[in-house]
């Protein structure tokens, strides 16, 4: 770990649990079933750390990304609630390389944000229109600040979206590092977004690989 760099934990919730598909905001590539190239950081450094993380907010699916097939990618909604557990993997990287994951998950988009302002909020909206244009501060871990984003819009305030099978496999595969398929099953099927939009059968072939 370099002294002179300031460090921060990116906390991941939908594709970028998985680290494979998160090195290429990292290093740049094309992530396995996603159809966009990504640019990467300025710096391509690795990841100094990891290590898995709940968020108290919930996760759903909503909105058409164009690099999914078009179909709903992982949002988490505004308000905490201790009784609600998303699975999340944390990744400590450096201030800039976090801003420049922003930036490539708003599509390239410039923007300028203080992250001692969301610590001192909650959060900070930068771009109203972005959907992930929303950083929010979520406590500390080791001395470093742990940040996530999301959309500005809470849970209820859009259409939920049923996620595609690569999307929803690229996060199984990350998840599964950690948790037995089982707790996968349990996991995702109240999620909103995959609830009555997946059936039994569908999401069962996508976690065990097999019609159950």
């Amino acid at each position: 770990m370099n002294e002179k760099q300031q460090y921060v934990w990116y906390a991941s919730y939908g594709s970028n649990i998985n680290a494979d598909r998160f090195l290429c905001y990292i290093k740049g590539g094309q992530p396995e079933g996603s159809a966009q190239v990504e640019t990467g950081c300025n710096d391509s450094s690795l990841p100094v750390d990891e290590s898995i993380f709940t968020i108290n907010r919930p996760l759903y699916f909503a909105k058409e990304a164009a690099r999914w097939e078009s179909k709903g990618v992982a949002f988490i909604g505004l308000n905490k609630d201790n009784e609600t557990r998303t699975y999340s993997k944390k990744y400590l990287i450096t201030i800039e390389q976090f801003l420049d994951v922003v930036k490539q998950e708003n599509n390239g988009a410039n923007f300028e944000i203080d992250l001692n302002e969301v610590k001192r909020k909650g959060s900070k909206i930068f771009d109203h229109h972005s959907w992930y244009g929303n950083i929010l501060y979520l406590g500390e871990e080791k001395d470093f600040p742990i940040y996530t984003f999301t959309a500005p819009w809470d849970i209820n305030d859009v259409d939920w979206k049923k996620p595609s099978h690569a999307y929803l496999k690229t996060i199984i595969k990350g998840l599964k590092k950690d948790y037995s398929v089982e707790e996968i099953y349990s996991y995702f099927q109240n999620k909103q977004g995959i609830k009555d939009k997946y059936s039994y059968e569908e999401l069962a072939s996508v976690i065990f690989g097999k019609c159950v």
